[in-house]
């Protein structure tokens, strides 16, 4: 059963990646990026990691399940993971993933990511909170769809192409933001109700990886 505060979970895994795996990752993105052409379109765009890089980045959650499920009990598996990369003045503006399709399995009960470059400058992720009603939708869920009872939603991520816009609900919200400037190779894991986003790179490229954290094995496509 799945409870209101895993979805408000925060976990970090300080050696999620070694530093060999980390490198390694790097190449395979070079390489990729090299065959393919690819190159973000806008900030928020992702590429599908490759087979060898999902081989690595699965190993990683695997050995790190038991720590991410003290604080996310109903985690079980990671999804497809994807490629991401900020430069010089994109950012991530805040925003929650929330839970779709929340009587479905396999459920998004959180996200992780990691870093595997550091921007020269700025780019550090963050949560923020708030005691605004404004999140939540109203709607709760309960043993129906395999949740605590009276367990309510937030929001979801608003679904524009470039994460450029703040969605109204908002607009007006006073938040506190919490800055974690992780190290790369460091996983930092988060609840899929959790207000987050990334703080403009000021200098240089941030590199990282990213996925949802499930309550099942989901169909890798």
């Amino acid at each position: 059963m799945i409870h209101l505060n895993e979805t408000l979970a925060l976990q970090s895994v300080e050696e999620f990646l070694t530093t060999a795996e980390r490198e390694h990752l790097l190449k395979i993105m070079d390489s990729e990026i090299a065959a393919t052409g690819w190159r973000p379109r806008h900030q928020a765009d992702v590429l599908r990691a490759p087979a060898p890089a999902q081989e690595i980045l699965r190993a990683a959650t695997a050995r790190s399940l038991h720590v991410l499920q003290r604080v996310l009990p109903s985690v079980t598996a990671d999804g497809r993971w994807d490629y991401a990369e900020l430069t010089e003045g994109q950012y991530i503006p805040t925003h929650v993933d929330g839970i779709p399709d929340p009587g479905t399995p396999p459920r998004r009960i959180g996200r992780i990511g990691v870093v595997v470059q550091q921007a020269e400058a700025g780019g550090e992720f963050y949560i923020e909170t708030t005691a605004s009603p404004a999140v939540w939708t109203g709607t709760v869920v309960g043993e129906a769809e395999g949740y605590a009872p009276g367990t309510p939603l937030t929001h979801r991520l608003p679904h524009v192409h470039d994460h450029g816009a703040v969605p109204t609900w908002l607009e007006e919200v006073p938040t506190t933001r919490w800055v974690t400037p992780a190290p790369p190779g460091a996983g930092l894991a988060y609840g899929a109700q959790v207000l987050h986003g990334v703080q403009p790179v000021r200098a240089g490229r941030l590199r990282k990886f990213v996925t949802n954290l499930l309550d099942a094995p989901a169909v890798r496509r």
